[in-house]
């Protein structure tokens, strides 16, 4: 196996994308507020490399707000059909207006209409509302293309540590924890099961 934590992450997702059924870049995303309660939630991965793992979102919503608060987090990658998971902790950090501007633009039309329609994780009193809300940005932006909206864009999370774990029979899985040093090398080592 690879020594260096980003090739490796190459393969397995590469592994991924061949025998997960859907979404090999659904992601689980633990974030925590100011005093530390936390939430997790599914988003999906869009970039990845050294220079960290790359999601988009309201920054309006819960875990925007979180990540204003307590700007750490967690992911997991659970590849049920390979029997095997990732976990990366680090820091986050917004991605460039460019880089989100460049991601926004190959969202579907809905997709993005969506993303001003909705005060995402905001109570919402009834779809109806929704709707009504999502049909007036079809209005706005009819014939024109959709810009990003200013409270939407990217986060990148920059892995201090990456777990790859790898299921095993009775329980005695494989677990290889990559630490990031000061010096930006990695470190690497086993955890027991």
């Amino acid at each position: 196996m690879a020594s260096d934590p980003f090739r490796l992450f190459d393969e397995w997702y590469a592994d991924a994308q061949a025998s997960e059924p859907n979404d090999p870049g659904a992601m689980a995303l633990a974030t925590a507020d100011a005093d530390g309660r936390p939430s997790v939630r599914i988003v999906l991965l869009k970039a990845h490399g050294p220079d960290g793992f790359v999601f988009y979102t309201n920054e309006r919503s819960r875990k925007g707000d979180e990540l204003a608060q307590n700007p750490r987090a967690a992911l997991l990658l659970h590849w049920k059909s390979l029997r095997r998971q990732v976990r990366i902790e680090g820091p986050v950090s917004r991605v460039s207006s460019e880089q989100s501007d460049a991601y926004f633009a190959t969202r579907s039309r809905d997709s993005q209409l969506g993303a001003w329609a909705s005060d995402q994780s905001s109570p919402l009193p009834s779809r109806d509302e929704f709707e009504n809300r999502y049909q007036k940005m079809q209005a706005k932006f009819d014939g024109v293309d959709v810009p990003r909206p200013p409270h939407w864009g990217g986060f990148s999370i920059d892995p201090e540590t990456i777990e790859f774990w790898i299921d095993k029979p009775h329980r005695l899985h494989e677990r290889r924890l990559f630490t990031r040093l000061a010096d930006g090398s990695w470190t690497e080592g086993l955890l027991y099961p």
